[in-house]
């Protein structure tokens, strides 16, 4: 079954519930089981209702170029068991057809429990399968504090939010700041939040609220944000930038998340841009980090002799520079000129041609984006024909990040492709 431009399974290839254990020259392989065959339909006409919003049987029919029949045998079920509904007939786009029944996510289903881990503060939230955030809740903790006082906040603020569900959620979904050990459910080390380092949060979080927990690092969980709920819905391969006080990002590709060993993959801001450059609080010189983030800008805004240099940020100099601030435009430039050179690398390196922004330099907004965008056009060594495109996700880092982490709940609940 096939939707649009994702790629459709067949026998040998690999699905995200089916291993594939080959052994030396001609090894074995394990095929799909007509099970998962079920799980990967399932999967696909879900991401089908993403990607292009309410559809009727017919419509999902052409999208996936199979029969009406074959369609319901997988959406019935489905509706049967309330994650879908039909809404109210429409007409038909063909003349003399009957009415259509669009189908989309039922409101009354089952939500995703959410959380936002980032040094000092927590979000934690409901969000419905269409994306809605709901019961937002805040907190705040020590990063160097006790990590039994850390542990009760974050589950007396989690039991907050979850309390106003009409009906036990999905599962939770964590996007954490630091290392993250995506496959083990730990946190292996936050430089900003020490108390978090080497926590196994999912299990304990598993244990106390009975429900199914994942975790992923905060950019990954941004990019998923992006891939089910924003401007990377229905593309098959682009990367999330984020930048604030750290730097980080995550790769979509080939309709896939790229995690690497163990989530490892993706630690972008430790890239290296600058031989023999400033430490980075990593060990090495000259990361990435240490020239396109908000601790970077505000050096140089302080040695620029701005005012408040320790509350410059992207917008403020996007607003400066407008109004003819030549310190505010040429700090932007130098600012996001850092910000391209990283994306040149991964440009030039995987080819991803699309980029959505994140944080900081997101606050700049598409004055800032076109910026950057035009600093990797006059760098990069362009193929014939081929467009970088650079945008921002304009509904704001928390929500984004919140959704992403909603997001991994539902690639592991519901089976899709992630």
């Amino acid at each position: 079954m096939k939707f649009g431009n994702q790629p459709s399974y067949s026998l040998g290839q690999r699905s995200a519930s089916t291993k594939e254990a080959l052994a030396g020259e001609g090894g074995n392989v394990t095929l799909v089981s007509q099970s998962t065959l079920g799980e990967i339909n399932r999967g696909r006409v879900l991401q089908a209702l993403y990607d292009n919003g309410p559809k009727s049987r017919a419509e999902l029919a052409r999208l996936a170029g199979v029969n009406r029949t074959t369609i319901t045998g997988i959406v019935q079920p489905m509706i049967e068991e309330g994650l879908l509904v039909e809404g109210d007939a429409v007409p038909s786009d063909f003349k003399g057809g009957k009415p259509a029944r669009p189908i989309y996510f039922n409101p009354e289903a089952p939500m995703l429990g959410a959380v936002l881990l980032l040094p000092g503060r927590i979000q934690t939230c409901l969000v419905t399968l269409s994306g809605e955030i709901k019961a937002l809740t805040k907190a705040e903790f020590d990063p160097h504090g006790d990590r039994d006082m850390f542990l009760t906040i974050i589950k007396d603020t989690l039991s907050v939010t979850l309390a106003q569900a009409h009906q036990a959620p999905f599962g939770i979904g964590i996007a954490s700041g630091g290392m993250i050990d995506s496959d083990n459910g730990v946190i292996l080390a936050v430089n900003l939040a020490p108390v978090l380092t080497g926590l196994p949060l999912v299990d304990i979080l598993q244990k106390h609220f009975s429900l199914p927990v994942v975790i992923d690092h905060h950019p990954r969980a941004l990019l998923v944000g992006d891939r089910w709920f924003g401007p990377g819905r229905g593309q098959q391969t682009f990367a999330a930038i984020y930048t604030g006080e750290v730097l980080g990002g995550a790769f979509y590709i080939d309709g896939r998340v790229y995690r690497g060993l163990a989530g490892s993959g993706g630690e972008l801001g430790h890239t290296v841009v600058q031989i023999d450059g400033e430490l980075c609080n990593c060990g090495k010189h000259g990361c990435w980090e240490t020239v396109a983030a908000l601790p970077w800008l505000r050096r140089e805004a302080a040695r620029q002799g701005m005012e408040n240099p320790e509350t410059v940020t992207c917008a403020r100099l996007v607003k400066g520079a407008a109004e003819g601030s030549e310190a505010a435009d040429g700090l932007l430039d130098r600012y996001t000129r850092n910000v391209a050179f990283g994306i040149l690398n991964l440009q030039q390196t995987l080819s991803l041609n699309s980029y959505v922004l994140h944080g900081d330099i997101a606050g700049g907004g598409v004055d800032a984006a076109e910026r950057v965008r035009q600093h990797v056009e006059r760098l990069v060594r362009k193929r014939p024909n081929q467009e970088i495109s650079i945008t921002v996700n304009g509904i704001g880092e928390g929500h984004t990040a919140l959704r992403g982490a909603a997001g991994l709940v539902l690639s592991s609940h519901l089976k899709l492709v992630i």
